[in-house]
């Protein structure tokens, strides 16, 4: 059965001292999720643990976004990126995500951690959701997922060659 994707345009919100706190395995599914994170996403840890982290995708989130996140986290690095996420009733929430890889002992990756807070609202409204809209238009110009998120990501990329800075300085700048 596929998983119902509509959107109720009800966002939910949380407390500035909640951290919403997940780990996922190399391959993105989920290993740990905190009560703040179920709360949110209005599913049980049953129905998180072993899912795909994807699980809680807004279809309203620029894929080039989480393009820009795995690329980072699998070469060892870690990023900030705000991120607008999925209820299981079509509620959304934003968060300011840091992610980072898990090592071994012996320095290799073994999995993500990803702790969230709650967004500068201004920064919100002012940036973010505006820049993600202009986005996400352009990944939907496309016939195809694919084209549509390399234009997209072409996109972001030009902005910040613009600005001359990498995502997480732009991200940090905005912080």
């Amino acid at each position: 059965m596929a998983r119902d994707l509509s959107l109720s345009g009800v966002e939910r919100f949380f407390e500035d001292d909640e951290i919403i706190v997940s780990k996922t395995d190399l391959k993105g599914r989920m290993t740990y999720v905190n009560d703040v994170f179920l709360k949110l996403a209005d599913y049980t840890e049953k129905e998180c643990l072993g899912e795909p982290h994807a699980k809680i995708r807004n279809p309203e989130m620029p894929r080039c976004i989480f393009g820009l996140l795995w690329e980072t986290i699998q070469d060892g690095r870690e990023i900030f990126a705000y991120v607008v996420n999925r209820s299981a009733n079509g509620d959304h929430y934003w968060v300011l995500a840091h992610v980072t890889p898990s090592k071994d002992s012996n320095g290799n990756i073994i999995g993500y951690h990803s702790n969230r807070r709650v967004p500068n609202r201004q920064i919100l409204d002012s940036t973010i959701i505006p820049l993600y809209r202009q986005l996400l238009a352009e990944e939907q110009k496309h016939a195809n997922a694919k084209d549509g998120m390399a234009a997209s990501m072409a996109m972001i990329t030009g902005l910040l060659q613009e600005k001359g800075m990498a995502y997480d300085e732009f991200i940090a700048g905005l912080i």
